[in-house]
């Protein structure tokens, strides 16, 4: 659905849906003159404001704008790909004379090209992704400072921050491709944010909150969203470590939500083929225990990982990724599935709108029901280090959070690291909290996993 009908740029972009198209479509014709067998193109633009504040002053004003046109070309099974930012006739003729150049002298590669046309969006709907922001620089500051000021003003035990910021990014595309590939729209994701510290000496503890939206409207109040940081940050005072153990383990919401992307990882078609998975061959096979699902929506309207097509326009709709613990389906690209011997699946560019259900969940498993069930164990908030093998499965993360004994925090936890393999944590993964929290594209309560090892003191 287009949302550019004129030449005339619209809220604040530099170009207009009818540029683009001409843009492209002048690199198309070229691809073709030049002798192309394929080819595709998009053009693109983003523009934003960003603001921080520290200690309630001023640190930072960034503006950014930007546009590209990309250009694919193949010949045959060769490709090859060149970018400018010059939207001249004449520089867009040069990007693809570039593209070409580089696909005559690349190895053909038997599964390169664009999607087959029976995969490729016709009609999409609007999913209501762009709310434009007019936010001054001066309005900025204001919820910034007021939203760092909530923060320093909570506990007189807050005694500094590490700042806030509000952003608000703006950003249009049109693509299209020889096998009839035509589309683009608008979107919008505006935030805001804060870091307070806690404590003096050798007994100092941050934290962090923000909030994220496509409308400004949406997002939470900077007083909320600064008493909340400033709480989390105070609840981490006294923090000690543990002695080393095995017990069950609660991943917050919003860390739940890093167990499901390392599933989308270990089931995306790039580590498939190339083997690098713990989860190769896994199609059809019982992942997670027969209580849990996993739903794909890309038209959920609003939604962060909302999208009508996938990066080659290849048209997206809604699935069970796993259904009662089994792998209904992997992610995957043209290029990808066609390694696999399989079909694509829409994900060209990633997974889109998440959620990770458990059939057992009921309206009344809040975070403190979800403590009860844990009972004595770690309750995680944050994890540090990249300490997934997604060859092996192997995971150990340095963590932080609070130590639970009969369903009750008792004292708050730090400087430990928390390990398992992520195909035993699948399967021994207990409960999920009707707490969901949406965290980019994907949403997900507070996780129980049954029992992990902890490495204290």
């Amino acid at each position: 659905m287009p949302l550019f009908e004129s030449q005339t740029p619209q809220h604040g972009f530099s170009h207009s849906r009818a540029q683009f198209e001409a843009a492209v479509d002048h690199a198309l014709a070229h691809a073709r003159k030049l002798g192309a067998t394929d080819a595709g193109a998009e053009a693109s633009e983003g523009y934003g404001l960003s603001v921080s504040v520290r200690k309630g002053e001023l640190e930072n004003v960034e503006r950014n704008r930007d546009k590209s046109l990309g250009v694919t070309v193949y010949l045959g099974h060769r490709r090859g790909n060149a970018s400018t930012s010059d939207f001249s006739p004449a520089a867009i003729e040069r990007t693809v004379q570039a593209a070409y150049d580089i696909a005559r002298f690349t190895a053909e590669d038997p599964v390169a090209g664009l999607p087959e046309p029976e995969h490729i969006a016709t009609t999409y709907p609007d999913l209501d992704l762009f709310h434009p922001w007019n936010l001054t620089s001066e309005v900025a500051t204001e919820l910034a400072l007021r939203c760092e000021a909530a923060a320093l003003q909570t506990d007189r035990r807050i005694t500094n921050s590490e700042g806030a910021a509000v952003s608000a990014q703006h950003s249009h595309f049109f693509s299209a491709h020889t096998h009839g590939f035509r589309g683009g729209y608008a979107s919008s994701r505006h935030s805001l944010s804060v870091s307070p510290i806690a404590g003096r000496g050798d007994d100092m503890q941050r934290d962090a909150w923000y909030t994220s939206m496509r409308a400004a409207d949406e997002l939470a109040a900077p007083e909320a969203v600064g008493r909340y940081a400033a709480e989390r940050a105070l609840s981490r005072l006294g923090s000690r470590k543990i002695p080393t153990t095995e017990c069950p383990v609660l991943f917050e919401a919003p860390v739940a939500a890093g167990l499901l992307g390392s599933f989308v990882q270990a089931v995306s078609g790039g580590a498939l083929y190339r083997k690098s998975s713990f989860l190769l061959d896994s199609l059809g096979k019982t992942v997670f225990p027969s209580h849990i699902d996993i739903l794909e929506d890309p038209h959920v309207r609003r939604g962060k990982g909302s999208s009508p097509f996938d990066d080659e326009g290849v048209r997206t709709q809604a699935r069970r990724v796993v259904e009662a613990g089994r792998v209904q389906g992997y992610f995957l690209s043209t290029y990808t599935a066609r390694k696999l011997g399989m079909q694509t699946t829409g994900n060209a560019g990633g997974s889109h709108n998440l959620s990770l259900t458990s059939r057992l969940t009921a309206s009344g498993d809040d975070l403190d029901a979800m403590l009860r069930k844990l009972g004595t164990g770690l309750f995680v908030i944050e994890l540090m280090g990249q300490g997934v093998n997604y060859v092996t499965g192997d995971y150990s993360r340095g963590a932080s959070g609070f130590w639970v004994e009969n369903g009750q925090i008792a004292f708050p936890v730090h400087e430990i690291t928390i390990a398992g393999n992520l195909k035993d944590m699948f399967q021994d993964l207990q409960a999920i909290g009707a707490d969901a929290y949406t965290l980019g594209g994907k949403t997900v309560g507070s996780v129980l996993i049954g029992r992990m090892k902890v490495a204290g003191s």
